[in-house]
């Protein structure tokens, strides 16, 4: 039976010796080639995936003018230097994103089966297809702030049936070994991460801000506006129980008028003073008021599902490292761009980039960084 179990843990299409008929230079040019038009296909991933939009229909198209793109108007990286950036039917400008993702997929690629193309092939594939999440889910939370679930709970389900298929990437040789390491990998990233959003929610997850004296804040259908700067809701509320809570001087809505009251508001309800109103049918509230206090993150939930995706492909050490990694360099990140002013303090900053970034360098220094750290700061 072990046997039998071992010989299906090594399928025949990631036979080493099968790979290694053909040059290693011809599929080191194939996984760039590949990687550029797994690319092109990352592209539709980030523009639809935060619009609820389909991947497959419509075709690839134009987004100012329409145009169906013809597979010949369709190829990475040539297209968009030969057309200089622009779309072939209306001249409007393409950003220079496009051609970014797809280079940039072509080298992971590329780097990846140059660093495992050697020992395994099947490695070589499933960190590929981990690397494709780790650009997309970079590139829409930088623009949206979110990981779409795709990415994330289908990442978990991913990381399981590649280990399964190919154990070697958590370092076994038995598919039932394989799953069990991602099982474990994932419920330890998930598990690390939901404790320290926890952990931040219980010591940061209030914020107070202070207004001049008889500031007025209007509460719209959209968002909360002070003076001229209006806040959408999607970005302070994260959960059902956030809420925004205040002592107004003076509030106005529907008609009525209070003074000196408390007002709290959620997604669900909002109370001034004794009263109970739903949100959706208080169109406007304006109070006079000192102060806000406002709900804050220390991480998405999306950043928790995230770590269980890499902990399901990488292990449980590969999720810990991404963890501890991503907080140091999210944190040089964010003072550097207030030190530049480019950022406030109560600013939000998305956190699964520098996740991917740190997994990213797990899985190309993973060991060696281990072995440094044995060797020089270990006690």
């Amino acid at each position: 039976m072990n046997s039998i179990i071992n010989l299906a843990a090594v399928p025949a299409v990631f036979d080493r010796e099968l790979w290694s008929e053909v040059p290693f230079g011809f599929w080191t040019l194939v996984f760039f080639v590949f990687g550029c038009i797994v690319g092109s296909f990352l592209n539709v991933c980030i523009h639809r995936m935060p619009l609820d939009q389909s991947l497959i229909s419509p075709p690839s198209h134009c987004p100012h003018c329409q145009y169906s793109i013809p597979w010949y108007l369709n190829v990475p990286l040539v297209t968009w230097l030969w057309l200089r950036g622009r779309c072939a039917n209306c001249r409007a400008p393409i950003s220079p994103r496009y051609f970014g993702v797809e280079l940039l997929t072509g080298i992971a690629f590329c780097c990846t089966w140059i660093k495992w193309g050697h020992s395994s092939v099947g490695v070589s594939l499933a960190l590929c297809l981990l690397l494709s999440g780790f650009i997309v889910a970079t590139f829409i939370d930088f623009e949206h702030f979110i990981i779409p679930d795709e990415i994330t709970l289908g990442g978990i389900g991913a990381g399981c049936v590649m280990s399964m298929w190919v154990p070697q990437l958590h370092g076994e040789t038995r598919l039932a070994m394989g799953l069990l390491q991602a099982v474990l990998g994932a419920a330890v990233g998930w598990g690390i991460t939901y404790a320290v959003l926890r952990l931040g929610k219980l010591l940061f997850g209030k914020q107070k801000i202070k207004l001049d004296p008889d500031t007025e804040v209007t509460f719209s259908e959209g968002g909360v506006q002070i003076g001229e700067d209006e806040t959408a809701y999607e970005e302070i509320f994260y959960r059902p129980s956030d809420e925004i809570r205040l002592k107004a001087k003076r509030a106005r809505a529907l008609g009525k008028t209070w003074e000196d009251v408390d007002v709290r508001l959620s997604q669900s309800r909002l109370l001034i003073g004794p009263d109970t109103f739903d949100p959706e049918k208080v169109t406007e509230l304006k109070v006079i008021t000192d102060s806000l206090e406002l709900p804050r993150e220390a991480m998405g939930f999306g950043d928790v599902k995230f770590l269980g995706a890499i902990g399901a492909f990488l292990g449980w050490k590969g999720a810990v490292f991404g963890l501890m990694a991503s907080s140091v360099v999210g944190a040089l990140v964010g003072l550097i761009l207030i030190l530049f002013r480019k950022h406030e303090w109560s600013s939000k900053i998305p956190y699964g980039p520098y996740i991917a970034l740190a997994a990213t360098v797990w899985i190309f220094a993973g060991p060696e960084l281990l072995q440094w750290w044995t060797r020089h700061l270990a006690p």
